[in-house]
């Protein structure tokens, strides 16, 4: 039990230095190193409070190896920063390829909009063009709850549309692969058209706060490694 609530404080400490790389990524766009090399460095504790073994060990470090080199290639194209890619790296140290794979992919998912809710603010207002600056921000709009929407559905596990919704679609048309592909390239075609105008009306080069997403992400996988850490802990009576 004392290794229970041992793995709880890791987890605990890990969440706070967490919510801390977002706070200074916010404020400063940077992360400190000795941040995440603490959080590397603890990585080892919560191997040894949840008992894995050297098979897991080896496997960790070499996710964490993978994840460095290609988000080293990130940082090199400029889609990443210096922080962000030792703070991922630091994280892979700490979940199992699966939790982890959910981290990927919720940090993508919220980065994206958020990235995209950014650029819609750093828009530069042009006269005649007020009209063509109203649908990107509705489009704007739309992408950041898609991919909001999305987060909570990866996240939760549960499907994004009901199947019941989806049924209930596609019996209503009698060319339901029609209808959905139709509306499918109408909607790609009016975030295209959105998306252009707000790339062509950026003000100034536009650093997204990744690190934020990283962070979300990081915070919700280690709030569901808790929880089934919880659940699956025997229980004394």
């Amino acid at each position: 039990m004392q290794s229970a609530y041992f793995s709880y404080a890791l987890l605990a400490a890990l969440a706070t230095a967490l919510v801390v790389a977002a706070v200074t990524d916010i404020k400063r766009r940077e992360i400190a190193n000795r941040l995440n090399a603490g959080i590397a460095l603890a990585a080892p504790l919560w191997w040894l409070s949840i008992g894995l073994g050297w098979t897991g060990i080896g496997i960790q470090i070499g996710l964490a190896l993978a994840t460095f080199a290609i988000c080293c290639v990130l940082f090199v194209l400029r889609q990443m920063g210096g922080g962000d890619v030792k703070l991922l790296a630091a994280l892979a140290l700490w979940f199992a390829p699966a939790p982890f794979l959910q981290l990927i992919v919720l940090m993508a998912v919220v980065g994206g909009g958020a990235s995209v809710a950014m650029a819609a603010f750093n828009m530069e207002r042009r006269p005649g063009e007020a009209l063509c600056d109203i649908g990107a921000w509705l489009v704007a709009a739309g992408w950041t709850f898609v991919a909001a929407a999305m987060a909570w559905a990866l996240a939760t596990g549960r499907p994004l549309i009901s199947p019941e919704l989806v049924d209930s679609l596609l019996s209503s048309s009698r060319s339901p692969a029609l209808v959905a592909a139709g509306t499918l390239l109408g909607l790609l075609a009016l975030f295209a058209l959105g998306f252009f105008h707000i790339k062509r009306r950026q003000k100034s080069r536009l650093r997204v706060p990744y690190g934020v997403a990283i962070a979300a992400a990081g915070l919700w996988v280690a709030a569901a490694t808790g929880i089934s850490a919880f659940h699956a802990a025997p229980v004394l009576g």
